[in-house]
């Protein structure tokens, strides 16, 4: 927005000082962002930070604008939105935004300044409208909620189609029910929101089926509406309203508007027409099935998005000619403040002028353009797009090339997880590339789809021509990890099935690998104990193989997922080595099932010992008070005893055994120090293979193509490597008895000449350890 000493001398003071403060307002709040996340971690929750009374003495606007931009950046989950979204308003938006205010302080004036000004801004307004859009002789309604202009276009039906409704009420629509005809691909809820304002049952509200033989799935059947219109009318019912749409909600294909429109005249049925569609209106060539949207009875557009304007109203253009049938509908209102809705979109019309409107527009459809040629030189890519190009939404998903002769694939399977394995790309996808705005859509026929919808997103998110090359590099980038996990889906299953002790989990909403359970517990443990230690074991092993160094991703599935207790393995890398894989999770699974189990029996031993101890030692003190006699255990009288007769101590050092859980005596711990010192425990072995070349890593194929390799097993990939290494290591040469020493490292024979050089005393200590 402008400064405020851009205004002209002849501005009122006032309007200068408010675009002054609202420039200063904006700029304190962006400003403030970019420390906020210094700030984020040195803030601690003080008092301020719990609500309190209003303070007497007020506050200056810079403490409320402060308070203001720490409330938005409270939350760490909504900071990176909340920043990217204000960083994108621009000008423009600041525009808008000085329309609020403006809105406020032009309701002060006067009644006849009011009515005078209010009048010039929703006239110069609409008649904008209507000629950037194509709609002649039409009227404006401003609203907030996108979904009340159709709801006084309903209302201003019923009051024309029902003379004595406005005496009579619902008794003339008990006499003949109205009914509200919808497209199964409009936006869920729009019906049922229309019925409950309007006081109607659901019965009221059809909706016809989209095409299944002819044209696209997502268009309205005509022939199937007609047949509907018919029979409607046959049994004394009274058709009202159509709502088309030119651009679903969901694949944002446009129904036939030019055919809808001939039905609705023939039936005196009005027609309504809504979608994202509308915005290429603007452009200088429409295609003709957007271009027949022009002629129907309304329309509803939302600006806000298409042109990045933040809180300015939706708009419904309409034609009637009766003023004072619109007027009880509520399409228009004799109170000028409820005019000055229309001053924001009045005031960012009139700063970005013709061209910027359109460019903006025809910027958002090059972009969806540029993405639907990328994507059709992709073969494992599929769209789902309009033949005349009238969309300018691309609705995208991945589906499997493969051969249905390849005996390792399993096609039903694939088909089966196509939803999940579209979700992950959605959801990377929009991690990766944010600027683009893309999201996931589900549709009726194609399932989960990836939806890209510049109208709507581009002029908030400042999408670049540089962002959509982006994103197809990183579509191009996740379409061999697909493929992988895909090819390999089977053999992890076969590999899961084939182990003891795990067991392989079916679950079709994972789009990895697959999904795996440990379950080499004894049946013979109760039911609950036994799931507690599933959980247990299960939890430390996700914990184990998330801490290995793998390009793998573990975890325990969804959230709120049917399945417990598993290990869901991620989408599969290059040259992954299923075999070593679920070998290793066995192995480990193992391994902490017997460490949990000799920690239980270890407790039990030791439990059952400590009480042994105790009988033992109360024992021995019973004796060695028989020996001593009584008189030596009388404290003052037993110290002078001791002192004039000493007794011979007999009492041996006791140590408890934590393995035996038994008291021993300590001279074999005496005796035996040095050679146990001496001794050193023998290495842990590694999980997985225990050669492996360097920078390789875990679950990892030397080379997948190799034919010497087998696909199903690391067996082999461990004896090619062992060839190699012998291939490559020299042969040893004869060795003189007299210059060199003897082999060290060769086997036996180093054994028996170490023991050899064992002085005697060394050997007899050595027996008698054993």
């Amino acid at each position: 927005m402008q400064s405020h000493t851009a205004f002209p001398q002849m501005v009122d003071p006032t309007l200068a000082e408010m675009g002054k403060n609202l420039n200063e307002a904006m700029k304190m709040l962006e400003d403030g962002q970019r420390s906020a996340e210094d700030e984020k971690d040195a803030r601690k929750y003080t008092r301020k930070d719990i609500p309190g009374p209003l303070q007497g003495s007020g506050q200056n606007m810079v403490s409320i604008l402060q308070l203001v931009q720490t409330l938005m950046h409270e939350e760490e989950e909504e900071e990176s939105q909340s920043y990217r979204r204000i960083q994108n308003v621009g000008e423009q938006g600041h525009m808008a935004l000085l329309g609020h205010s403006l809105a406020a302080y032009i309701s002060v004036l006067d009644r006849d300044r009011l009515r005078k000004l209010t009048t010039r801004i929703l006239s110069d307004t609409t008649l904008w409208l209507c000629r950037l859009f194509r709609y002649e002789n039409g009227s404006a309604y401003y609203h907030e909620d996108d979904r009340e202009g159709l709801l006084k276009v309903c209302r201003l039906i019923i009051h024309s189609r029902y003379e004595d409704y406005t005496t009579e009420g619902f008794n003339v629509l008990c006499n003949r029910q109205p009914v509200i005809y919808m497209s199964a691909a409009s936006r869920p809820g729009l019906g049922q929101y229309l019925c409950n304002q309007l006081g109607l049952p659901l019965s009221s509200l059809c909706r016809v089926p989209c095409n299944t033989m002819f044209g696209s799935q997502h268009q309205l059947d005509v022939a199937l509406l007609d047949r509907f219109l018919k029979e409607d009318i046959q049994s004394g019912k009274l058709p009202l309203l159509l709502v088309a749409n030119a651009g679903t909600p969901g694949a944002g294909h446009t129904d036939k508007l030019g055919r809808l429109k001939e039905l609705c005249d023939q039936y005196n049925i009005w027609l309504h027409v809504e979608g994202v569609n509308l915005a290429t209106l603007t452009l200088g060539y429409v295609s003709s099935a957007v271009l027949a949207a022009t002629k129907c009875d309304s329309m509803t557009l939302t600006l806000g998005p298409w042109l990045g304007l933040p809180a300015v109203p939706a708009v419904t253009l309409y034609r009637h000619e009766d003023p004072s049938l619109s007027l009880a509908a509520g399409l228009t209102t004799s109170q000028p403040v409820e005019k000055l809705r229309a001053l924001p979109l009045w005031l960012s019309l009139q700063y970005l002028g013709h061209n910027g409107i359109v460019e903006r527009i025809k910027h958002a459809s090059q972009l969806s353009q540029k993405l639907l040629e990328d994507l059709r030189n992709l073969n494992s890519i599929k769209t789902s797009v309009e033949h005349d190009g009238s969309s300018s939404v691309v609705v995208f998903k991945f589906f499997y090339e493969g051969s249905k002769s390849d005996s390792t694939i399993n096609l039903s399977t694939i088909e089966r997880e196509s939803d999940a394995v579209n979700q992950w790309l959605g959801e990377q996808l929009a991690v990766l590339i944010p600027s683009c705005g893309v999201d996931i859509v589900e549709l009726e026929d194609e399932g989960t789809c990836v939806r890209f919808n510049p109208l709507m997103t581009s002029a908030v998110l400042g999408t670049t021509a540089e962002d959509v090359d982006q994103l197809e590099d990183c579509i191009k980038a996740k379409i061999p990890i697909i493929q992988n996990t895909l090819q390999l889906k089977e053999e992890f299953r076969l590999e899961v099935e084939r182990i003891a002790g795990l067991s392989y989990v079916v679950d079709y909403s994972w789009a990895g690998l697959g999904v795996l359970r440990y379950e080499h517990v004894s049946e013979e443990v109760d039911v609950h104990k036994r799931e507690a230690e599933l959980e247990k074991i299960n939890g430390l092993l996700l914990k184990k193989l998330n801490e290995l160094e793998s390009d793998l991703f573990f975890s325990s599935g969804p959230e709120f997922g049917a399945e417990k207790n598993c290990i869901y393995v991620g989408m599969a890398t290059e040259d992954l080595d299923v075999s070593e894989l679920v070998e290793t999770i066995a192995m480990m699974g193992r391994e902490i099932e017997e460490s949990s189990k000799l920690l239980e029996n270890m407790t039990e031993v030791v439990r059952k010992g400590i009480l042994e101890a105790e009988v033992q030692l109360q024992k021995a003190n019973e004796e060695r008070l028989l020996e001593e006699g009584v008189l030596r255990q009388i404290p003052l009288f037993g110290s002078v005893l001791n002192w004039l007769s000493p007794v011979q101590a007999t009492t041996k050092g006791r140590t408890f055994n934590l393995t035996a859980g038994s008291l021993e005596s300590t001279e074999t711990t005496y005796s035996s120090k040095a050679q146990n010192s001496a001794s050193s425990p023998p290495p842990t072995p590694t999980a997985g293979h225990s050669k492996r070349l360097p920078g390789q890593k875990l679950f990892t194929r030397l080379s997948r193509n190799s034919d010497a390799m087998s696909e199903t097993s690391s067996i082999s990939h461990l004896e090619e490597v062992e060839n190699m290494e012998a291939a490559l290591t020299p042969e040893p040469q004869p060795l003189s008895s007299s210059t060199e020493p003897p082999n060290l490292s060769s086997g036996s024979q180093s054994e028996e000449s170490q023991e050899v050089d064992l002085p005697d005393t060394k050997t007899s200590e050595a027996e008698s350890l054993r």
